[in-house]
């Protein structure tokens, strides 16, 4: 059994890591863009009414997925869709870091 080139192994790893890597936002970004999206959902992302969800400390992922479903129409709400329209892979990824460093609900159990 002849070895793996150490170079082959370092590439497909780092194959493997960049979209994590590029899908990481910058939260400081991320705050500046999010005025607005503070109307309904609060300056930190702590609702501001019980008609509009906290996205304070939501995880990245599912605020990502729920952003791009509202682009693409899966989830259907015109507000949000109008919202959302114009936003690129980068602004997703910046607003999703934001607002999942935010301090969410505390729950207790």
């Amino acid at each position: 059994m002849s070895a793996v080139p150490k170079t082959i192994v370092a590439s497909a790893l780092l194959a493997l890591a960049l979209p994590a890597l590029a899908a990481s936002g910058d939260a400081e970004v991320g705050r500046k863009k999010s005025a607005a999206c503070q109307a309904c959902h609060g300056p930190n992302g702590m609702s501001v009414s019980a008609e509009f969800p906290n996205l304070a400390g939501q995880h990245p992922d599912y605020l990502a997925a729920a952003v791009r479903h509202y682009k693409n129409g899966k989830r259907k709400n015109a507000i949000m869709q109008a919202q959302v329209a114009n936003l690129s892979e980068r602004d997703i990824a910046d607003l999703t870091a934001y607002f999942a460093s935010q301090q969410g609900l505390a729950v207790k159990y």
